[in-house]
């Protein structure tokens, strides 16, 4: 049967869905005028599938950003990071994006910086492909080992939204989450750092010396990082903040001395130039 936005948008908000005027415009255009196709799409969004999943695509730091069935969805809340990474990442710098899914973030870089080179990893086949299909070199693997080893300690930025929900909180996600997304996009081990760790403990032999390490988080995961920030030789660390003051990742710098690392400062992220 076929619906106008009106009505798409109340059925939508009916089942919960908060962004229903939003989702009902994008549904009527990928359905683009059958009925039956719309029938469809409607029925797999009352599932709780991702929107971007159903549409093929979802906006990112306002780019139109592909992504494939089974690939993460890159969050609105993760812009924050990826604006951040561009501000530390030179026109014509380098810059490495973990745990990359559809490769939104690298495609903010490469968007805002076209003369740097951007490469991404991820372990699941389908998120590298989709990224490659976003047009990001990308490699299949954990973290850092697919990555050309001709980039060790020429990088300037890394950054990634690693998996980081501390394992006993994975029931308190949205309960349709892991009817259609996998465990491994969240779960970070039991405090939620164990992820994070690795990275901190890894970068340095892609970090360029003054190179920025800037990674996802929340809760309390900035404190429990610290030691390790400072035993591996990180300075000018700060979290960054939301305009909620909601904790939303931490930015650190890698000393060009082994040195000590300084307290957390608090920055609030803002559009990238």
């Amino acid at each position: 049967m076929g619906h106008d936005a009106a009505t798409l948008a109340a059925i939508l908000s009916g089942a919960g869905f908060i962004a229903a005027q939003e989702e009902a415009a994008d549904l009527l255009a990928c359905a683009a005028g059958d009925d039956e196709v719309l029938d469809a799409l409607i029925a797999r969004r009352l599932t709780g599938e991702p929107l971007a999943w159903i549409t093929g695509r979802t906006s990112f730091c306002k780019l139109e950003i592909r992504v494939d069935p089974g690939v993460y969805v890159p969050r609105w809340h993760s812009e924050a990071l990826a604006q951040r990474a561009v501000t530390r990442l030179p026109r014509n710098g380098t810059a490495v994006d973990l745990c990359a899914g559809s490769g939104a973030i690298a495609r903010t870089l490469m968007s805002r910086r076209p003369a740097a080179r951007v490469v991404a990893s991820d372990i699941d086949p389908r998120a590298v492909a989709c990224a490659a299909a976003n047009g990001v070199e990308a490699y299949l693997g954990d973290l850092f080992a697919p990555l050309p080893r001709a980039l060790e300690g020429g990088v300037d930025v890394v950054v990634g939204v690693v998996p980081y929900v501390p394992t006993p909180e994975l029931p308190l996600l949205q309960r349709d989450t892991f009817a259609f997304e996998s465990p491994l996009a969240y779960d970070g081990g039991p405090d939620g750092t164990e992820i994070l760790r690795r990275v901190l403990r890894d970068a340095p032999r892609f970090l360029r010396r003054g190179g920025a390490l800037l990674l996802e988080l929340g809760g309390e995961q900035a404190g429990l990082l610290g030691s390790d920030l400072a035993r591996l030789g990180y300075i000018d660390v700060s979290v960054l903040i939301d305009e909620d003051r909601d904790l939303r990742g931490i930015e650190a710098t890698l000393s060009r001395e082994l040195g000590k690392a300084e307290p957390l400062n608090h920055r609030k992220p803002h559009s990238s130039d």
